[in-house]
């Protein structure tokens, strides 16, 4: 029982992950300003993230782990990188 109860909501995290994927992905294509852009896609890789974890909890395989982890350590950098240029108008100084 607990195990069909498991599976149930990890099915409907991904679910809800995939629809807050597409809302992110709107508000990176409409986004008024850069600013905003920058937000939606620091979102949209959260999202990315969480969807391979619940990917690989369904799986059981420790590749999804490793490639969300990759992610997250590529997003975060990333995220500065274009923070700096917004704010500097430079990325390396």
């Amino acid at each position: 029982m607990s195990t069909a109860i498991l599976s149930w909501s990890i099915s409907l995290a991904q679910l809800l992950l995939v629809a807050a994927m597409a809302c992110c992905l709107y508000r990176l294509v409409v986004g008024p300003r850069a600013q905003d852009r920058v937000l939606a896609l620091d979102a949209l890789y959260v999202c990315a993230m969480l969807l391979l974890l619940t990917i690989g909890m369904l799986s059981g395989g420790t590749l999804y782990f490793e490639a969300a982890l990759v992610i997250a350590l590529l997003g975060f950098v990333s995220t500065a990188a274009l923070a700096k240029f917004l704010m500097r108008g430079e990325v390396i100084e």
